[in-house]
């Protein structure tokens, strides 16, 4: 099985303006994987990072489908993650908003804590 390098693997587009609507996973690498991938479907984290769904907190999701092959859990895939261009970026992004980055333990609280279908903010 061929292994999946996120820091080569990007679609950023450095010409997006700093307004620009915040990009998902799915979209941020033109995802081909959105009926597989768990991470469009994680209704617990919709608004995190101002995303749809987990789109923008998929690090935490287990089973994700990055490059093309399903992902292990959170801990599983963390090194990975935290090298990710996607996960940089968003983390670059959220900073400075007033609501700041989520970091994983308090993402992990929200999957634990949320009832099914709810939507948390921030």
């Amino acid at each position: 099985m061929e292994k999946y390098d996120l820091k080569q693997e990007t679609m950023a587009d450095p010409k997006l303006s700093e307004n620009a609507p915040a990009r998902n996973c799915w979209e941020f690498f033109g995802c081909k994987d959105i009926g597989t991938c768990p991470v469009p479907n994680e209704k617990k984290l919709h608004g995190t990072h101002s995303g749809k769904n987990a789109g923008r907190s998929c690090w935490i999701i287990a089973g994700t489908m990055c490059g093309g092959s399903k992902q292990g859990s959170h801990i599983d895939k963390e090194h990975g993650c935290l090298r990710c261009n996607f996960y940089e970026s968003v983390k670059k992004e959220e900073f400075s908003k007033p609501h700041g980055f989520k970091l994983s333990a308090s993402l992990l609280e929200i999957l634990k804590k949320s009832p099914s279908g709810s939507i948390p903010r921030g």
